[in-house]
């Protein structure tokens, strides 16, 4: 299992790559929230998301050890991140996207210097094909959360956020996969157990929800939400323990509270964030993560989204 000198590792193998993300507050969203709230501007982040401090340590450490070929099975903002550090390092890189990925994201990708392929429409059809192109390349294949290396990086975010903001008590987190709610897990309650740390999930994808609740992985079909990013179909094999083990609570989320937390969000602290991120301030807006007069620390998971798209993101 990941532990903290694995973080510590992997903040000085990132360092010369990605950003120290500021904390932001909002005088407006501390007052209807009730709350006090920082947020942790990961969308801000290099390639617009926390995934690239995963993606960064898991190809440095695949490079060190000989790749010259690097694979990713993602549509967004994972696939974004190996593809720029693999052109970073001069490695050439291949996504595997569905057939239908966001035509903005592709994009991201190839101004990274990945090359695209497209293969099906799940990661069920994405995830082989990306491993197979790695086998016959002699390469290596990077998942997007259920990786040693990829839980150590993201949990940089939790080490951060206690240098900035010490006397936190509350770190609210989206959970996806679980690999950056796992890295945080990893990083916080070795530092400061007493922090609270509560994940949050779309309530059309609790695939994370329904394991703690069975004590075994679960996974779901179907997953529609708007936070694309949280769309996987269960947790991961490494992350799910370390949620067992440490993670404080989990709470879901609807739509419409996604979407008016985008709104908020956008409108009052001209941050554009992508709905991932929002469900975190939805859950403590909606005054399910945190009590009044806690310091709270909400991770803004990612920026990316399509402009053309951002309509649908919002309430009618």
């Amino acid at each position: 299992m990941v532990n903290l000198q694995d973080v510590k590792n992997a903040r000085e193998e990132i360092s010369d790559i990605v950003h120290e993300t500021p904390l932001l507050s909002s005088a407006l969203l501390n007052a209807k929230a009730g709350r006090q709230i920082f947020l942790k501007a990961e969308h801000l982040q290099k390639t617009g998301s926390f995934k690239i401090r995963g993606a960064a340590n898991a190809v440095k450490g695949a490079v060190r050890n000989g790749a010259q070929f690097i694979t990713a099975a993602s549509s967004g903002n994972h696939g974004q991140a190996v593809a720029y550090i693999a052109g970073t390092l001069g490695i050439p890189a291949v996504i595997v996207v569905p057939e239908d990925a966001n035509r903005a994201k592709v994009g991201a990708i190839e101004a990274y210097g990945g090359r695209v392929e497209y293969c099906g429409f799940t990661s069920a059809d994405r995830i082989p094909r990306a491993m197979q192109l790695a086998e016959e390349n002699s390469g290596v294949y990077i998942p997007p959360y259920d990786h040693p290396h990829v839980i150590a990086g993201q949990g940089t975010v939790g080490l951060e956020i206690l240098e900035q903001l010490p006397d936190v008590e509350v770190i609210v987190v989206p959970v996806g996969g679980g690999g950056l709610i796992s890295g945080i897990l990893t990083a916080v309650k070795a530092v400061k157990p007493e922090v609270r740390i509560i994940g949050v999930e779309p309530e059309a994808g609790n695939d994370t929800q329904l394991s703690l609740k069975s004590g075994k992985i679960t996974a779901v079909s179907g997953n529609f939400s708007i936070a694309d990013g949280l769309r996987t179909s269960q947790p991961g094999e490494l992350t799910f323990p370390i949620l067992q083990e440490h993670l404080d609570d989990l709470v879901l989320v609807t739509e419409e509270e996604i979407k008016s937390a985008m709104q908020f969000v956008i409108e009052r602290t001209k941050q554009l964030i992508e709905p991932s991120a929002a469900t975190a301030v939805a859950a403590v807006l909606a005054g399910r993560a945190g009590d009044q007069n806690q310091k709270i620390a909400i991770v803004l998971s990612g920026g990316n989204i399509d402009l053309l798209e951002l309509r649908s993101c919002l309430p009618e």
